[in-house]
């Protein structure tokens, strides 16, 4: 399915994330979790948790690998990468255009409005930054990478860390509207 391994996309201190391809051609992203943790009861949890979460801006658990002490996890391919390389970048990406950047900001507050408020439980982030946010083929935005922290019930108010989340995303998209349309700070 990987190919050996060879076709390394990234790292983290999660683990190592490889492309791959399932026998039937779709192309996948592989996350290899270092080590493990927490028991193998815990991992299929919280497999569990993510595998119940539907939404056209959230990365797509579509499998996922528990044999001894290794684990992965199997995701859906963006072929566009994280937005992080469109707003960090000077490698001569495209550009995106502001209704584009709209559009991500919108899908992005989505996702994370979803995890808040629209799963079966409560679920904080705790690391929405341009390199968690990865671009499908039509650069419609999907949050990833988000530990499965499970506040409770739909019913439980948990204000802090999603104010902290907010400013932490208003922060970035103001960062990346910046870069993309060019405005410099009168003050520099």
């Amino acid at each position: 399915m990987a190919k050996g391994f060879k076709d390394k996309l990234g790292e983290g201190g999660y683990g190592s994330v490889y492309k791959g391809k399932l026998r039937s051609g779709h192309l996948v992203t592989i996350k290899v979790l270092g080590k493990p943790k927490a028991n193998g009861q815990e991992f299929i949890n919280e497999v569990a948790t993510i595998g119940r979460i539907h939404h056209v801006n959230v990365v797509q658990l579509i499998g996922y690998c528990a044999e001894r002490s290794k684990r992965a996890l199997i995701y859906d391919f963006m072929p566009n990468g994280s937005l992080e390389k469109y707003i960090f970048s000077q490698e001569g990406y495209i550009p995106l255009s502001c209704k584009q950047v709209y559009e991500i900001s919108l899908g992005v507050a989505r996702g994370i409005e979803y995890l808040h408020r629209g799963c079966d439980m409560q679920i904080l982030h705790f690391d929405i930054k341009p390199h968690n946010i990865l671009l499908d083929e039509n650069f419609t935005p999907k949050v990833s990478d988000f530990n499965v922290q499970v506040v409770g019930s739909r019913s439980v108010t948990f204000l802090i860390p999603i104010k902290t989340l907010l400013i932490t995303l208003i922060i970035n998209i103001e960062y990346f509207i910046m870069i993309v349309i060019g405005v410099t700070s009168s003050k520099s």
